[in-house]
């Protein structure tokens, strides 16, 4: 199937958001406690609402949390106006300007559905676990297979708090996760072509590593509905492809899930999806990326850089196809 992909970096530089006024922002929040000044700054952002506002987004209090630096504090942090107008969510179109598009998204109530092999299924609502999980800030590299990156302060928890939540059986080898399903505004699951829901998942080594994270703010706020709001994965070793957005279920299993891309083009998309810039995609090289903003392209790295925390996954794994 040919996917439409958008080859230039629209938004103009001079449109951006510096990161020292990102970075002010947030050391001014910080040491104040103003969540009105972030809101302020929040309404100069397209497609995004005054989410720091408490009666938008009853979490807003929990905005920004502490920084752990453990993983590295990359830079240059990419300006937020780029990071939340350039996205990829093929639930809302196949181009990058989908950000209007997924304003229309209502992320109040919002379930989370638990099941497969754990001590007992339940649901539970998103501001519920939210209040449950120890809340943190981390600067993380992103790489998408289609050759662009940045570089953003994602807000959440660990992977591995929310497994332990879960309880899931010892038999559980794969965490299993999927994005909402609402065709009314998330148009394009119309299309009886593609495998909706978007469906991902990760070995239970890869979903209990430190790195491994559930994202549920940006930028010091909550996470806007373009980057897969309430709450989405982020494994910054792999390709973004790999970080489904809006989860609504999550699942243990002691089968490999067919992950979306998988499903729909295995010939391109595998399961694991690890970055590696000496393999190339079937249609383009890996070799390098361009950063949103950048007009020069940048080597890539193993892993995207995090070998160090994650190799030693994979040891036992060099049968597979792991950079696919």
């Amino acid at each position: 199937m040919l996917i439409k992909r958008s080859t230039g970096w629209q938004l103009p530089e001079r449109q951006a958001t510096p990161e020292g006024l990102y970075l002010d922002r947030r050391r001014l929040v910080q040491a104040m406690g103003l969540g009105l000044a972030a809101s302020a700054a929040s309404l100069a952002l397209p497609g995004v609402a005054a989410a720091d506002d408490k009666a938008v987004d009853p979490t807003a209090h929990f905005y920004p949390p502490k920084r752990n630096d453990k993983f590295g504090d990359p830079t240059p942090v990419t300006p937020e106006r780029l990071a939340i107008t350039y996205n990829n969510y093929y639930e809302f179109g196949t181009d990058k300007s989908i950000w209007r598009a997924a304003q229309k998204l209502e992320i109040r109530p919002w379930t989370i559905k638990v099941g497969g092999m754990v001590e007992k299924p339940f649901e539970i609502g998103f501001d519920d676990l939210l209040a449950k999980m120890p809340l943190e800030e981390r600067v993380y590299r992103h790489r998408c297979v289609e050759t662009w990156s940045m570089i953003v302060p994602w807000s959440g928890f660990a992977m591995k708090s929310l497994v332990a939540f879960c309880k899931p059986a010892g038999g559980a080898k794969y965490v299993v996760m999927k994005t909402l399903q609402k065709p009314s505004v998330m148009f394009e699951q119309k299309d009886p072509l593609w495998p909706w829901p978007y469906t991902e998942g990760l070995a239970m080594d890869e979903a209990t590593n430190d790195l491994a994270f559930i994202a549920t703010g940006l930028y010091g706020k909550p996470i806007g509905k373009q980057n897969g709001a309430p709450i989405r994965l982020v494994v910054p070793w792999k390709y973004g492809f790999k970080s489904v957005k809006s989860i609504v279920s999550i699942e243990f299993t002691d089968k490999r899930p067919v992950s979306f891309w998988e499903a729909l083009q295995d010939n391109e998309y595998g399961f694991w999806a690890n970055v590696n810039p000496k393999v190339p995609h079937p249609r383009w090289s890996q070799a390098t990326e361009k950063p949103l903003g950048s007009d020069e392209r940048i080597p890539t790295q193993l892993y995207n850089g995090y070998g160090e925390f994650v190799s030693s996954l994979y040891e036992n794994r060099k049968s597979e196809k792991l950079f696919m």
